[in-house]
């Protein structure tokens, strides 16, 4: 069983290859917006997980998830030659590609996060400049003040 501190390090210098090879050296046009954002690797060293987003080339455009997924399981070979290649471990891990949804959570968090921040000020503006009908609208009904029917007020001694 290896160190969890080496599988830590062989994971990050996995991301770093496949992301560089995916940048300069592999010319898929699939993979130009393609970010390698974390990886992960078992702790016999032999199967590592890559999870990586894709950008839009442009902001009106949406990513293609399904091309950018087809293109990386096209490049696993010459991926994983890389990363045996540029790691020198005895046994060059699998490696398996899983698209990274964080950033999408964040982004529709940010939105509720907003729209919940309009409602807040939309309320505050409302009740700009009211009162309450009441001086103090939370005052015991008449009757009620000495009436302990709850059982909750003082107890008789022993």
């Amino acid at each position: 069983m290896a160190d969890p501190a080496r599988a830590r390090r062989l994971a990050k210098r996995i991301s770093t290859i496949v992301a560089s090879t995916i940048e300069y050296e592999i010319k898929d046009p699939r993979l130009a917006g393609v970010t390698i954002t974390d990886a992960k690797v078992t702790a016999d060293l032999h199967d590592a997980t890559l999870y990586y987003t894709v950008l839009g080339r442009s902001l009106d455009e949406d990513p293609d998830y399904g091309g950018a997924a087809a293109a990386l399981e096209g490049a696993k070979g010459v991926l994983r030659s890389k990363v045996g290649a540029g790691t020198g471990v005895r046994f060059t891990p699998t490696l398996t590609f899983v698209r990274d949804t964080v950033p999408d959570a964040a982004h529709r968090m940010s939105e509720l996060l907003a729209a919940a921040q309009a409602a807040d000020a939309d309320l505050a503006r409302i009740r700009e400049g009211k009162q309450p009908v009441e001086a103090n609208p939370y005052r015991e009904a008449p009757g009620q003040a000495g009436a302990d029917d709850s059982g909750h007020g003082e107890q008789s001694g022993d």
